[in-house]
């Protein structure tokens, strides 16, 4: 996507250590119109997958997993980093390492809207280390679902994340493809 691309060489910036800011339109104020073409492009990938749930993390997963989520025509549903009075006591619940919050993080879900016999297609906003998305196929498989697909917006392939989760055998796509982020670089993988 040269849209998205181009946004984040105008307005993202490389903080160090791997951390790309994107904050201006994806991860603090969100860019309705970007988010939703990337959720097209996202859909597109996986039309043929039979999705019948897209799955992500709260809170940047949110908006490209419901534009995606909207192009397909399939409910959205998110896990939670803490519980609400409103979820049963009985969840699924697994942990994930946060590069940006420096510590462990719980993410959890409801088995109300998650189940036996669905068909899961996990979309984040982001795919480095892949540990957030390996936590979100352990929710997927502890509900009895099966992940048919894994979509980013932004993967950055210096840190690893892809080879994680390789062993899924389940389609990989991201949008924009980062391989290196030295000396406050941000080079793609089709430069």
């Amino acid at each position: 996507m040269d849209k998205l691309k181009q946004r984040i060489l105008s307005e993202g910036r490389n903080l160090g250590h791997g951390i790309l800011k994107v904050d201006g339109f994806i991860n603090h104020q969100v860019d309705p119109q970007l988010m939703l073409e990337a959720g097209r492009a996202l859909a597109e990938r996986f039309r043929g997958a039979g999705a019948t749930k897209v799955l992500t993390a709260e809170i940047s997963g949110i908006a490209p997993a419901l534009t995606t989520g909207l192009a397909l025509g399939i409910p959205v549903v998110y896990a939670r980093k803490s519980k609400p009075i409103t979820m049963p006591d009985a969840v699924f619940l697994t942990t994930a390492p946060s590069h940006t919050k420096g510590r462990q993080v719980e993410l959890m879900v409801s088995p109300e809207y998650l189940g036996p016999g669905e068909r899961v297609l996990i979309i984040d906003d982001f795919l480095a280390t892949g540990q957030t998305i390996a936590a979100l196929v352990r929710l997927a498989i502890a509900a009895g679902a099966t992940v048919v697909g894994i979509g980013t917006v932004i993967e950055k392939t210096f840190e690893g994340g892809r080879d994680l989760l390789t062993e899924l055998g389940v389609p990989i796509e991201s949008l924009a493809i980062i391989t290196d982020m030295h000396e406050g670089r941000i080079v793609f993988a089709d430069e």
